[in-house]
C-alpha cells in the first residue's frame, strides 16, 4: 500500500529559480535535502496533488522516482528571510507541501547523449499519456540521469483537467495530443505490450489507494462547495475512467508516432 513520510521542514536553503513555481532546496529533521514545492505558488494545492499522484503513479509501474514526502512547515519557519518574494511564499505555505528527495550530483537527461531503451521509453510515454503530462519534451525533459539510471521529476503539469473543474468525464476519454512532443516518442515501439501490463498493474484497489493519499487540507478549494471526499474521488474516478479508456491516448501516442 503506497504511503508517505511526513518531515519538518527545518532549512531553507536556496530557491530553484530554474522552475516556475520558486521550489526551493531545503533540509528537514532528517537530515536529508529536499527540492520542495510549495501549496503558495502558482497554481496551489493542484500542483502539489499532480506533483503526487503523478509521482506515486509512476513508482507503482515501478519507474525510478525520488521519494515524495509531506513536507510541514511551521508558521514560524521563514520569518528571517530578507527576500520579500520568498517570504510571501513561505508564509502562504504554512501546513503540508510536498518535496522530493534531492539527487545529489543528477545530471539532467539529454537524449542526444544517453540513450533509452525502446520499452522504458514506452513505459514513460504511456505514464505521462495516462497522467495528461504536458512537461517531458525536448525543451524540458523533466528526467535525470543519477548512478547510470533514468530518473522522473516533476509532475506537478499533469492533470490539467483540474484547474478548470467543470468536467472530467471528457478529459478523461481524451487523446492528449501533446504526445506528440514527448522526447522519448521516437524510442517507444512496445506501447501496446505496456498497455497491457499497466493496465493490470493499476487497479480499482490500487487507484484508490494513491487518491488517498492526498491530504484534507489540499481539497479545501476556495470556491467550490464540493467536500474533500468528493474532489478525491473525482480524481479516483478520472484515473479509473482514463486507464479503462486507454485505446484513445494509445492510438493518439500511436499516430504520433
Amino acid at each position: 500500500m503506497p504511503t508517505l513520510r511526513t518531515v519538518n521542514v527545518t532549512r531553507y536553503i536556496t530557491p530553484l529559480r530554474e522552475g516556475g513555481s520558486l521550489p526551493a532546496l531545503a533540509e528537514a529533521d532528517d537530515d536529508f535535502k529536499y527540492v520542495l514545492k510549495f501549496k503558495g505558488a502558482g497554481h496551489g494545492v493542484k500542483a502539489l496533488i499532480s506533483e503526487l499522484l503523478g509521482g506515486e503513479i509512476a513508482r507503482v509501474l515501478g519507474l525510478k522516482t525520488p521519494e515524495l514526502v509531506f513536507a510541514n512547515l511551521d508558521e514560524a519557519f521563514g520569518r528571517t528571510e530578507a527576500d520579500e518574494e520568498i517570504q510571501d511564499l513561505l508564509h502562504g505555505s504554512q501546513g503540508l507541501n510536498i518535496a522530493m528527495h534531492f539527487l545529489s550530483g543528477a545530471l539532467t537527461f539529454d537524449p542526444v547523449v544517453t540513450a533509452v531503451d525502446e520499452k522504458l521509453a514506452s513505459q514513460i510515454v504511456w505514464l505521462d499519456a495516462f497522467i495528461t503530462n504536458v512537461d517531458r519534451t525536448f525543451r524540458n525533459t523533466n528526467m535525470l540521469m543519477w548512478h547510470r539510471e533514468l530518473w522522473l521529476i516533476d509532475h506537478g503539469a499533469a492533470f490539467y483537467f483540474h484547474h478548470a473543474w467543470t468536467d472530467w468525464e471528457s478529459p478523461a476519454k481524451s487523446p492528449f495530443l501533446l504526445i506528440k512532443d514527448h522526447v522519448l516518442l521516437a524510442k517507444a515501439t512496445q506501447l501496446e505490450e505496456v498497455n497491457t501490463n499497466f493496465k493490470s498493474i493499476l487497479t480499482d484497489n490500487i487507484l484508490n489507494e494513491i487518491t488517498d493519499l492526498i491530504p484534507d487540507e489540499w481539497l479545501q478549494w476556495e470556491g467550490n462547495t464540493q467536500t474533500a471526499g468528493e474532489i478525491r474521488n473525482t480524481y479516483l474516478q478520472f484515473l479509473i475512467t482514463r486507464r479503462d479508456h486507454s485505446e484513445i491516448f494509445l492510438k493518439a501516442a500511436q499516430d504520433a508516432r
